[in-house]
C-alpha cells in the first residue's frame, strides 16, 4: 500500500493546482467537494484530477461566457459531517454558484439538504444510491449510474458469464452505497433464479477483512460480489487469494483495484470489475474522440493509468457544468439549475442528458451511463 500512498500524494499535488489564485479577469467558480484524505482518498483524488483536466481544457479553449473557470476544491475527508462543512464553506465563503460532488452516496446524501437550503445545484459524479434522485431534491443532477442501473446492465451480460453463476454472496462496505448495491444485485440474481447466500459487511476504514472472508469461504457460493473503494477492493482480492476462496470475485461501483496491476495476486487468480470507462479499450467508448482527448491530457500529466477509470467522472462532470453555464448565459445558481435540464453533450462515458426522477415538482436529474465489464488476471486487463 506504500506505492498507493505515493501515488495519491502525486495526484493530490496535481489536483491542488486547481485551487490556485484566480486570474486578473473575474473567474467563474465551481465548487468541488471530494474525499482527498481518509478511507476512499484514492478515488477522490482521481476524480479531482479529472475535474482539473477538464477545467484546463476548457480554459485553453477560451473558457465559458468569456471567463476562465476556477475550481475551488475542498476535502470532505471521507466523512459525511466534513462533507457538509465543505459544502457550506464553498457556498457561504467562496460563493460558488454550482458544485460537483461528493463521491460517496453517504457524503452526497448528507449534503443534499444544504443544496435546498441555499439553492445551489450540484452535479453528482459518482454516488449510486437510488435515494439521491428520488428524495425530492430539485438541485441534484447525477451523471453516474444508480446501483439499480448497474445491476440491470450487468444482468444483460449474465448469459455470457462462464462458468454460469449459480449461487452468490456479498461483501459490502457498510453504508448507503454498499448496502444499496447489495440490495439491487440481490434483486437481479433472484429474478434470474440464482440463489443468494451470505451478506458480510465491512466498515469504510477496515484494513483487515480476513474474518469476513473466512465466514464466506465455506458458504457454497461460486461468486462473491464486492462493493467498496479502491483500497478495500485491493485488500479483499489479496486476502481472498491468500485464503484461497473458491468464489470468483466481481466488484461493483466503478472502482478498480489498480495496485494489482503492478503487484498481482497469485498466478492465475482472476477478478472481474464493473466500470464506467475502460481506458484499456478507448476505441470502444461511445465517443472515442472525446475519450481520447481526456486520455491524452491525463497521460500528459503522468498520472496513474488505471486512475482514468475514476478520473473521467470529474472530467465529464465539469464539462456538464460548463455546458449548463453556456446555456444559462450567466453564473447564477437558479439559472444553472434550469439550464442543466437542457444539457446534451458527448462525454467520456457517453451521452449526458438528464431525465426526471422523484416527486412531481421536485424532480432530480438522472443521466443514463454506460457500463463495462473487465477481467483482471496476472496484472493484465481484458475488456469484455
Amino acid at each position: 500500500m506504500r506505492t498507493l500512498s505515493k501515488t495519491l500524494a502525486a495526484v493530490a499535488g496535481v489536483a491542488a493546482l486547481a485551487a490556485g489564485p484566480a486570474s486578473a479577469q473575474e473567474t467563474i467558480k465551481i465548487g468541488v467537494t471530494q474525499p482527498l484524505t481518509g478511507a476512499v482518498a484514492a478515488s477522490g483524488n482521481y476524480v479531482t484530477a479529472g475535474a482539473k483536466i477538464a477545467a484546463d481544457v476548457v480554459n485553453k479553449k477560451g473558457g465559458v461566457l468569456g471567463r476562465k473557470l476556477e475550481l475551488v476544491i475542498e476535502d470532505n475527508k471521507s466523512n459525511p459531517r466534513e462533507a457538509v462543512n465543505s459544502v457550506e464553506k464553498l457556498i457561504l465563503k467562496d460563493k460558488v454558484p454550482v458544485m460537483m460532488g461528493a463521491w460517496s452516496s453517504t457524503f452526497t446524501l448528507a449534503v443534499m439538504p444544504k443544496l435546498v437550503e441555499y439553492g445551489v445545484p450540484m452535479v453528482v459524479e459518482t454516488a449510486s444510491s437510488g435515494k439521491i434522485t428520488t428524495a425530492g431534491n430539485p438541485w441534484v443532477f447525477r451523471i453516474s449510474p444508480t446501483s439499480q442501473m448497474e445491476a440491470i446492465a450487468f444482468g444483460k451480460k449474465l448469459d455470457t458469464v462462464t462458468p454460469a453463476i449459480k449461487r452468490v454472496d456479498f461483501l459490502s462496505v457498510n453504508n448507503d452505497w454498499g448496502l444499496g448495491a447489495a440490495a439491487e444485485f440481490k434483486k437481479l440474481f433472484e429474478s434470474r433464479g440464482i440463489a443468494v447466500g451470505r451478506l458480510e459487511t465491512m466498515t469504510p476504514d477496515a484494513t483487515d477483512l480476513s474474518a469476513q472472508l473466512a465466514a464466506l469461504k465455506a458458504s457454497g457460493a461460486d461468486t462473491l460480489i464486492v462493493t467498496s473503494g479502491i483500497e478495500q477492493l485491493t485488500l479483499a482480492i489479496r486476502q481472498a487469494a491468500e485464503q484461497r476462496l473458491p468464489q470468483r470475485i466481481i466488484t461493483t461501483g466503478g472502482s478498480f483495484p489498480e495496485p494489482l496491476l503492478k503487484s498481482p495476486g497469485p498466478k492465475g487468480y482472476a477478478s472481474e470489475h464493473l466500470l464506467f470507462f475502460a481506458p484499456w479499450s478507448v476505441e470502444r467508448a461511445k465517443y472515442p474522440e472525446v475519450a481520447k482527448e481526456y486520455v491524452s491530457e491525463w497521460n500528459a500529466r503522468s498520472l496513474p493509468f488505471a486512475g482514468q477509470t475514476e478520473g473521467f467522472r470529474g472530467y465529464d462532470a465539469i464539462l456538464t457544468i460548463v455546458e449548463a453555464l453556456r446555456i444559462a448565459g450567466k453564473a447564477e445558481p437558479e439559472a444553472i439549475r434550469d439550464a442543466l435540464w437542457k444539457v446534451k453533450i458527448k462525454g467520456v462515458n457517453g451521452d449526458i442528458a438528464f431525465e426526471k426522477e422523484g416527486p412531481a415538482g421536485k424532480e432530480s436529474g438522472q443521466a443514463q451511463p454506460n457500463v463495462y465489464v473487465v477481467e483482471l488476471k496476472d496484472g493484465n486487463v481484458t475488456v469484455r
